[in-house]
């Protein structure tokens, strides 16, 4: 489209929000901060990693020397399942709630040198099937309404150890990202009768422009209205709500599917990608979120290099995002990755 060279604002219907589209900015020069490339670990075994089998924990736990996926219950949890219950309200000005919750990390290897992408497709797999278990375990307890699964991924992100790993939470109450999107798939669902990911997804699949890779049971896409350079959504094409509902060949090209995607994120800049990522699912009270369509939002900070990042400052705390790289250029770079490891 002719506009899409020119200064615009583009609707995001996950969230009800805009973002503005600078395309005009891309060639303008660099005088920001340069981070420096944080380095990857060189050995399997850490003996101070806090994560590595066999190794004491913060708090005086021991992991077992675990050869696969290993979970455990945070030393330093967010949310506590024994919180009690108290309102705090000041003429609905001043307002406070508790809230309960549980909190786990997910090693994905007991490798301290590994990354997600390093690993087999069939490594993968046995973390797709945990994250699944994870959310049909959370999300089974009386207290837990929503179960999030997220993964910071680098320094940069502020990881506090570089040993592969995730976080599963459990929430009394559903967040407020999440309770976003449900507002928003809720009201598309009950105005125009369809799901808004499954039509998204036709939209992307029928343009095109914005995929950077897909297989039989995935679509990978830099979202029209996307605020980070490389953000990407990971969507399934049938309608599903949660992880436990995938299939065992749904798993399976999940698993292929992120791999792929984080191998051209890596190949990108040649160096260890950082991001935050997280699956969007349907909550865990007990009711029926028609609405809701799994997906997974990867947020990379990353802009021109493996030492520049995009900083959400200024006018993106006080107005709303805003990007120079089009999506559709952005989807156009990763696609142009090789996938195969350097």
């Amino acid at each position: 489209m002719e506009f899409f060279s020119h200064p615009h604002r583009r609707y995001n219907p996950f969230t009800g929000e805009w973002v503005l589209v600078s395309p005009h900015r891309t060639n303008r020069p660099w005088q920001g901060q340069v981070e420096t490339v944080a380095r990857q670990p060189s050995v399997p075994y850490d003996p101070g990693c806090y994560l590595c089998p066999g190794n004491t924990r913060a708090k005086g736990g021991r992991n077992p020397r675990y050869e696969g996926v290993f979970v455990f219950d945070n030393d330093f949890a967010a949310l506590n399942p024994e919180t009690p219950l108290v309102e705090f309200d000041e003429r609905g000005l001043l307002r406070a709630s508790t809230e309960r919750g549980i909190c786990r990390v997910m090693c994905f290897s007991p490798r301290h040198d590994l990354t997600l992408p390093e690993l087999s497709v069939s490594d993968i797999h046995q973390v797709v099937d945990v994250w699944a278990q994870q959310t049909a375990a959370l999300g089974s307890l009386d207290f837990v309404s929503h179960v999030q699964i997220f993964e910071n991924k680098g320094a940069l992100m502020g990881a506090s150890s570089p040993h592969p790993h995730c976080q599963v939470w459990g929430s009394k109450t559903v967040p407020t990202e999440a309770a976003k999107e449900l507002r928003a798939l809720s009201a598309h669902l009950e105005e125009r009768g369809v799901c808004l990911v499954c039509d998204y997804v036709a939209l992307e699949l029928a343009a095109s422009q914005r995929i950077v890779l897909q297989n039989e049971h995935f679509v990978i896409v830099v979202p029209f209205w996307a605020v980070w350079p490389f953000e990407t959504l990971v969507l399934p094409r049938r309608h599903l709500g949660g992880l436990p509902e995938l299939s065992a060949m749904e798993r399976l090209a999940l698993a292929e599917a992120l791999k792929r995607l984080i191998v051209c994120y890596d190949n990108l800049f040649e160096t260890a990608f950082p991001y935050s990522m997280g699956f969007h699912q349907a909550p865990t009270d007990g009711a029926h979120h028609p609405e809701m369509h799994l997906h997974a939002h990867y947020y990379p900070p990353l802009l021109h290099s493996a030492t520049v990042r995009k900083f959400m400052v200024g006018y993106e705390m006080l107005g709303n995002p805003q990007r120079d790289l089009t999506p559709e250029a952005a989807a156009a770079r990763l696609r142009q990755v090789a996938e195969d490891r350097a």
